[in-house]
C-alpha cells in the first residue's frame, strides 16, 4: 500500500501478511480442548434431535415473510415492493434458488457452523440485486489494517477470489472474542454432542450384533486348544445359523455362560439418550415437544411451548438476521428510510375462534378497521373498509354534552 493509499484509507484486495480468524484451523489442529476435543459438525447435525432442531428453526424462519419496509411520515411502514432487494428476499435471490431455499440454507449453516455467508450482487444505483449463499468451509475471514474485513472464497475448481466487506453478507451465531467470527453451537457444546454420538455408536454396535452381549463359555475342567476351537466353532455356527432354532443352545458338561457386558437396560442406555436429547434441545432453545419428544407433553403445554418457540428461539434469531441484513444489504443512507424485518405475527396467531375474538375486540374499541382484519386473513379489501369505530362510552364528556345540547348552565336551570 502506497503512502497515498494510507492517507486516503483505500482498501486493497491482496496483502501478504494478514491475521486469519478462520475457526476451521483450530478445529483441524484440535485446539478446542475438553473431553471431546473436536466434534464433526456435519455428523453431529445428523443426530435425529439435532436435525429436528435445525429443521424447525430454519424452515420456520424461511417460511415467514421477510419484507423490505419503507418508513412513513406518520411513524408507520409500507412495503417497498418496487425496491430490487424486496424481490431478492421475497421471491428469488439468484437464478437457481428460491427465497425459501436460500434463507433455509443460510440459517442451517448459521446453526451448524456458527457462520453463514452469501456473496452480493450490486447494481449501479447501490442496490442489492442478487444473493448467493456460500459454503462456510470455503470462506476465510481476514481483518485488514483499517479494521475492516476481507473474505477469501475458494470455489469448487480451487480458484481463490477475494471479496471486500461490502460484497459479503456475514451472519454470526454468537460473536467470538475476536469480534470477527461466529461461534458454532455444536463446538460450544461439543461434550454434549460427543456423548450423543458415542451413545448412538453404542446402540448401533448392539444392533449390529443382534443385541447379543459378549461373554465367555466357562468349563469346569481344563481344555486343550483343539477342544476350545471346536467349542467356539460350534457356538459361532449356532449363532450365525438363520433358523428358527438358532436361539436355542445346549450346554452340557457343566458349561456356564458368563456375560462380559451390561445390557442396554442395565446400563440405562435409553434413559441416558433421552437426557442427551433434552440437552440438545436446550442448546438451540427449542422446546422438546416441538421436535417430537412428548414424554411429558399435554394438550395445554404443547400449545404454550409452540408459542415459547417463537418468543424465545425464533424471535432472537430473526432479530440477529435482520440487523445483519440491514447493515450488509442497505447502504447507510438507505437505512434512514428502509429496513428489513421478519413478519412473525402469523406464528403467534391462535386458532380461528381466538383470532376472531381478538378481531372483534379491536374492531369494537376502534383500533382495527375491516380492511386490516381482512388483510391478515388473506382476504381482499372492501369499499368503506378503512373506517374506524369509536365507542360511545369512550367519547370525551365535553364532546358528548355538546352533541346533546346539555351543559353546566342547563343542568343548573
Amino acid at each position: 500500500m502506497s503512502w497515498l493509499d494510507r492517507i486516503l484509507g483505500r482498501e486493497q484486495r491482496a496483502r501478504p501478511s494478514i491475521k486469519s480468524d478462520d475457526p476451521f484451523i483450530a478445529e483441524w489442529f484440535g485446539l478446542n480442548g475438553g473431553a471431546g476435543a473436536h466434534v464433526d459438525a456435519q455428523r453431529a447435525s445428523g443426530l435425529a434431535t439435532a436435525g429436528a432442531c435445525i429443521a424447525v428453526i430454519s424452515q420456520a424462519l424461511a417460511a415467514v415473510p421477510l419484507n423490505v419496509y419503507r418508513r412513513t411520515a406518520n411513524g408507520g411502514r409500507d412495503r417497498a415492493t418496487e425496491h430490487p432487494l424486496y424481490a431478492v428476499l421475497h421471491d428469488a435471490p439468484n437464478g437457481v434458488m428460491t427465497a425459501f431455499e436460500a434463507r433455509e440454507a443460510l440459517i442451517a449453516s448459521l446453526m451448524i457452523s456458527g457462520n453463514a455467508y452469501a456473496a452480493l450482487d450490486w447494481n449501479a444505483r447501490g442496490q442489492v440485486t442478487g444473493l448467493h449463499p456460500l459454503d462456510p468451509g470455503r470462506v476465510a475471514v481476514e481483518r485488514v489494517e483499517s479494521g475492516r474485513l476481507r473474505y477469501r472464497v475458494t470455489d469448487r475448481n480451487g480458484r481463490l477470489r477475494v471479496h471486500l466487506q461490502e460484497e459479503i453478507l456475514h451472519l454470526r451465531y454468537r460473536l467470538a472474542r475476536d469480534g470477527v467470527m461466529g461461534l458454532s453451537p455444536i463446538q460450544l457444546a461439543r461434550e454434549t454432542f460427543n456423548l450423543a454420538l458415542t451413545q448412538q455408536d453404542t446402540a448401533a454396535g448392539l444392533a449390529a450384533k443382534g443385541n447379543r452381549p459378549s461373554g465367555a463359555l466357562v468349563f469346569p475342567n481344563m481344555l486343550g486348544a483343539e477342544a476350545q476351537n471346536r467349542a467356539l466353532g460350534a457356538l459361532e455356527r449356532k449363532i450365525n445359523a438363520n433358523t428358527l432354532m438358532s436361539n436355542v443352545m445346549v450346554l452340557d458338561g457343566g458349561v456356564e455362560w458368563k456375560s462380559f457386558s451390561m445390557t442396554a437396560k442395565d446400563a440405562e442406555l435409553l434413559e441416558s439418550r433421552k437426557l442427551t436429547n433434552l440437552d440438545i434441545c436446550r442448546i438451540w432453545g427449542v422446546p422438546p415437544t416441538v421436535v417430537g419428544i412428548l414424554d411429558h407433553g399435554t394438550y395445554s403445554n404443547v400449545e404454550m411451548e409452540s408459542r415459547a418457540l417463537v418468543v424465545r428461539c425464533l424471535a432472537p434469531m430473526a432479530r440477529r438476521i435482520e440487523q445483519a441484513m440491514n447493515v450488509a444489504l442497505l447502504p447507510a443512507g438507505s437505512r434512514r428510510a428502509l429496513f428489513v424485518e421478519h413478519d412473525l405475527a402469523g406464528l403467534l396467531r391462535g386458532d380461528m375462534k381466538a383470532r376472531y375474538e381478538s378481531y372483534r375486540i379491536g374492531r369494537e374499541w376502534g383500533w382495527l378497521s375491516p380492511n386490516e382484519i381482512r388483510g391478515w386473513e388473506n382476504m381482499p379489501e372492501i369499499d368503506g373498509g378503512d373506517e374506524y369505530l369509536s365507542p360511545l362510552n369512550m367519547t370525551p364528556i365535553d364532546e358528548r354534552n355538546a352533541s346533546t345540547g346539555t351543559g353546566e348552565g342547563n343542568e343548573a336551570a
